[in-house]
C-alpha cells in the first residue's frame, strides 16, 4: 500500500477508537477504516479489533498505535526472537509466513495493475526458509562509557540506538552463535572505544568476520583476535578504512560460494545475495525463463559479480555483464577465468550515465536479464527496447520502479508473462521479485 505524504501537519485527535483491521500492508501494518480515512496500525493484524490512538493524521490517511488488542487473529503466532519490537530488522515475527507472502505477493500484483493495467498473478512464490536463512549481517559497535560495556547489535526502529543483540534467529545459526563469543572478543580490546561496526559473513568456504576500526590496532589487540580466528575457525578481516580490507592472518584463503554448479571467489567487501537458498532457485528460475540456447547472445546489466552473467555463461554463445563497481567488475573476471568461461565480457559502466557511447551498447543480444539497484533501470529501459530481445528477465528489489520501467517495455509491445515474488526477506518488509516479458506472446509457468 503506497503512502502519499502531505508537508503539512494536521491535528491529531488523541482520542481512543475502535477499528477492526482489513488488511495488512507489505511492512506489516494492519489496514483499517474509520469516518472514510485509510489508518496504518503496526502490530494489527487482519480481523483483529483493537482500541486504537492516532499518532499521525493527514489528509488521506492516518497513523495510529495499538492501545489495547481486543481479538487475536488466528494468523498471529509468538515471535522466536527476544528483541523483537524493540530490534529494528524484523517487523513481521507476530506473522505466519503463510500471510506475510500472500500480503507482498498481493502488494505487487496490485502495484503492477495499478501502474501498467496488467492483471497478473505473483504465484507461485520462490519461498526461504523461516528463520536462519541470513548469511550476511552488520551490526553497529558502540561503547558505553559508564557502563564500561560494548553494545553491539542493530537499530532500533526510527532510532540510532543500538539493540544489543544476543541472538538473531533470522541470521545462519553459524554466524549466530558467533555473536556472544564474539561481544566478549571485542568488548576486551585495548581499542574498544574506538570501533565502528563489525559484518558476519557465511561463505560456503567457512564463516568470516571483517572488523571496521577507526586508530590502527595494536599488536595485543590483533592477538585476542589471532585467538578467537583460530579457536572459533573463522577467518578476521580488518578494516582501518573503506579502502584499506586486509586479513588479519596473511595468505588466509578468499571466501568463496557456489551458484549453479560454479565457484565464485569473492572479497568480503563485495555484494552477495544474503539468502543463498533464495538466490539458487532465484538463478534457477531466470535461466529457465530465458530458455538459453547455445546459439544466444546474453546481456546481463547491473550484474555484480556475475552471480547470473557466469551460470548463463555456460549456456550460450556469449554474454556480457555490465556494473557499475570496479571491485564487481573485477570479481567478475576473476571467476570467469577461476571457472573456465571463455564466453564472458565484463564491462565497468555508468549506467545511469548516457549509455549509447558505451562500447558493450553497440553490440546486439537476444535475451537480456537486469538486476538494479532500488531506483530501478529508467536510463537503460529505452535502449533494451533499441535491442528488441525476444525475452527480458527483470529482478528487482523495488516494486515501484519493477511498475514504472514495465511501462516502457508494454509500451513497446513487450508481453508480462510471468511475475514471481522473491521472500528474500522473511519477518521484513522489503519485497523482492522477478518478472519476464516476451516480444511474443508465450505461457511459461
Amino acid at each position: 500500500m503506497v503512502q502519499f505524504y502531505s508537508p503539512n501537519r494536521c491535528f491529531v485527535n488523541r482520542g481512543i477508537i475502535s477499528v477492526t483491521a482489513d488488511n495488512l500492508d507489505a511492512q506489516g501494518q494492519g489496514i483499517a477504516r474509520h469516518q472514510g480515512k485509510t489508518i496504518f496500525i503496526p502490530g494489527l493484524l487482519p480481523g483483529e479489533q483493537a482500541q486504537i490512538q492516532l499518532t499521525e493524521e493527514k489528509r488521506q490517511f492516518a497513523k495510529a498505535k495499538v492501545v489495547k488488542r481486543l481479538s487475536d487473529s488466528p494468523h498471529r503466532v509468538d515471535p522466536h526472537c527476544p528483541h523483537f519490537k524493540v530490534c529494528g530488522g524484523c517487523q513481521q515475527q507476530h506473522v505466519t509466513t503463510e500471510l506475510q507472502v500472500n500480503t507482498k505477493a498481493s502488494v505487487l500484483e496490485h502495484l503492477i495493475q495499478r501502474e501498467t493495467g496488467v492483471s497478473i498473478s505473483a504465484h507461485p512464490i520462490i519461498h526461504s526458509p523461516e528463520y536462519g536463512y541470513r548469511r550476511r549481517a552488520r551490526l553497529g559497535l558502540q561503547y558505553h562509557t559508564k557502563q564500561r560495556n560494548l553494545l553491539m547489535g542493530f537499530r532500533q526502529s526510527q532510532t540510532n540506538d543500538l539493540v544489543n543483540i544476543k541472538h538473531c534467529p533470522v541470521m545462519r545459526p553459524e554466524l549466530e552463535q558467533l555473536l556472544q563469543p564474539l561481544h566478549q572478543c571485542l568488548n576486551s580490546l585495548n581499542a574498544v572505544k574506538r570501533l565502528g561496526h563489525v559484518e558476519l559473513v557465511l561463505a560456503d568456504s567457512g564463516p568470516l568476520i571483517v572488523l571496521r576500526h577507526l586508530d590502527p590496532l595494536k599488536h595485543e589487540d590483533k592477538e585476542i583476535l589471532c585467538t578467537f580466528s583460530v579457536q572459533y575457525n573463522v577467518a578476521f578481516y580488518l578494516l582501518g578504512d573503506e579502502k584499506s580490507l586486509e586479513p588479519l592472518i596473511a595468505r588466509q584463503p578468499a571466501p568463496w560460494y557456489q551458484v549453479d554448479g560454479l565457484k565464485l571467489v569473492f572479497s568480503p567487501q563485495d555484494f552477495i545475495q544474503v539468502n543463498d537458498e533464495v538466490n539458487q532457485q532465484m538463478v534457477a528460475q531466470a535461466l529457465a525463463w530465458l530458455d538459453l540456447q547455445p546459439t544466444d547472445r546474453v546481456l546481463d546489466l547491473f550484474c555484480g559479480m556475475g552471480n547470473f552473467t557466469l551460470p548463463i555463461a555456460t549456456k550460450v554463445q556469449t554474454v556480457v555483464g555490465v556494473e557499475g563497481v570496479t571491485a564487481l567488475v573485477a570479481s567478475g573476471q576473476y571467476n570467469a577465468r577461476l571457472n573456465e568461461l571463455n564466453n564472458v565480457d565484463f564491462f565497468h559502466e555508468n549506467l545511469e550515465s548516457d549509455i549509447h557511447q558505451q562500447p558493450w551498447a553497440a553490440q546486439g543480444f537476444n535475451k537480456v536479464l537486469l538486476d538494479p539497484a532500488r531506483a530501478g533501470a529508467a536510463g537503460v529501459m529505452v535502449h533494451i527496447v533499441k535491442l528488441a530481445p525476444e525475452k527480458v528477465v527483470y529482478v528487482s528489489c523495488n516494486p515501484t520502479t519493477l511498475a514504472r520501467d514495465s511501462k516502457v517495455l508494454l509500451e513497446a509491445g513487450y508481453h508480462l508473462v510471468s511475475v514471481r515474488m522473491l521472500d528474500m526477506f522473511p519477518h521484513t518488509g522489503h519485497l523482492e521479485s522477478m518478472a519476464l516479458f516476451s516480444s511474443g506472446l508465450m505461457d511459461i509457468e
